[in-house]
This record gives C-alpha cells, structure tokens and sequence, in this order.
C-alpha cells in the first residue's frame, strides 16, 4: 500500500503492517463532518488528499476556522490527549480521501508504535503553533494578508493549483464579512496572483502571492517542516 499522507509514508514497515487492517479508505466530500461538537470521536482520519478544517461556532450560523489538517497529518488528534469529544468541530473545506481507524483500534495500536506516537506528537505541536500563529495572525494582519496566507496554505495540501472553493466559505474561514473577501480576493486577481470564479480559485502566480502574505505562512510552515522531518 502507498501512503499519500507523511505521517504514514515515515512509519517503518513493521509498524504499518500491524497498522494497515485497521484502515478503510474513505472518501471526503465537501463540508462532510468528521466530528461534531462536544460528540464522541468516533474515528481517526489520516488525510491522503483534501483539507479539513477545525472550526468553532461562537454564535448560531457564525463559524470561525483555527486550524486546517491536509495530508501532513491527522483529523480526530483531541484523542491523543485522552480527550473523547472537544466544543469544535472537523469538516472538510476541500474534498479528497483519507484512511480512516476507529478510535478504540487506534488507541489500542499506538503503544504499539512507537514511531508513529512519536511523530503524532510532534504534529500535535505543529499543529498547536499554528492555532497560535493564526490567532495572532486574525488579530495583527491585514485581510488581503491572511488571505494570501490561506491560500498558500491550502495550495500545499492539494493537488494542482486549482481547488474549490467559495467566497463565502473563504469568509467563513477567515472569519470575516464576506464583501472583505471579495475586496482581498479582487486585488488578489488584479496582481495577477489568482483567479477566481464558479467557485474555485486558480494561484497563478505563487511567488507573488508569499509576497502578498504576512510572515505567518513561513513560521506555520516552518515549524511543521522542523517538527516533523525524518529523524
């Protein structure tokens, strides 16, 4: 089996072959819910393609994203601190496929795999430095900004530069009004970075829109590069 997601693609064999009757390979389609609110976690999703985000609901029809998992990582973590339901929840915000275990599998696998403990942890850490950085990040940056930093995010984790994707849910995902998107994203297009139109996005220009972005996209991207490179 070949492994698309690079926790798994560094686990040593032994450890996957103990892991792999676990998996079901399982399809993401757009806006699915891997867990909702305050409900049992019920499974583990290592993401092979596609991105699914954490949000928050602070208010009826409000939803705020503070973390996005992609194929660098793990959707259901909160179970790796014994955790069996968090006030958030995981959806998909771009489609895609991922290996799926149940949790009770999962829990009872990882003392038996040590590598991959080891590298779930460093992720967890990766994965809590970007909560931070985007905090910081909604609170100091500019829209136009964050935006540029979103997609960068997001055109990492997918394949090809084209991937779906509204205003509105970009809105959503920032966390703001939907006419500031429409203003960033245009000025975006204008400089030649993206286009966008019937809900997808295209980078066209990469290199212009990390200039576009705030030094938050480095240091997210830094850390997850620092954290989990093969030992």
């Amino acid at each position: 089996m070949i492994f698309k997601n690079k926790l798994l693609s560094k686990i040593p064999q032994q450890e996957l072959e103990a892991l792999i009757p676990n998996f079901d390979r399982v399809q993401l389609p757009l806006k699915m819910v891997l867990h909702e609110q305050l409900e049992p976690i019920e499974h583990v999703y290592f993401v092979e393609r596609g991105v699914v985000s954490m949000v928050n609901e602070p208010e009826d029809g409000d939803i705020v994203e503070f973390a996005t998992i992609g194929p660098e990582g793990m959707a259901g973590f909160p179970v790796l601190l014994n955790t069996p339901s968090v006030p958030n929840r995981a959806m998909v915000q771009i489609p895609g496929e991922a290996l799926r275990m149940r949790v009770r599998d999962f829990q009872r696998a990882l003392p038996h795999s040590p590598v991959l403990n080891r590298l779930l942890l460093r992720y967890l850490m990766a994965l809590l430095n970007q909560v931070a950085q985007g905090a910081s990040c909604n609170r100091l940056h500019e829209v136009s900004a964050r935006c540029a930093r979103w997609l960068l995010q997001t055109h990492d984790r997918v394949e090809g530069d084209t991937f779906p994707l509204t205003q509105e849910f970009l809105a959503q995902m920032l966390g703001v009004h939907r006419p500031s998107v429409s203003v960033a994203a245009a000025a975006l297009q204008t400089g030649g970075l993206i286009q966008y139109g019937r809900g997808s996005i295209t980078i066209t220009d990469r290199k212009g829109l990390e200039a576009a972005s705030c030094n938050c996209y480095e240091l997210i991207k830094g850390e997850y590069d620092r954290l989990l490179q093969s030992d």
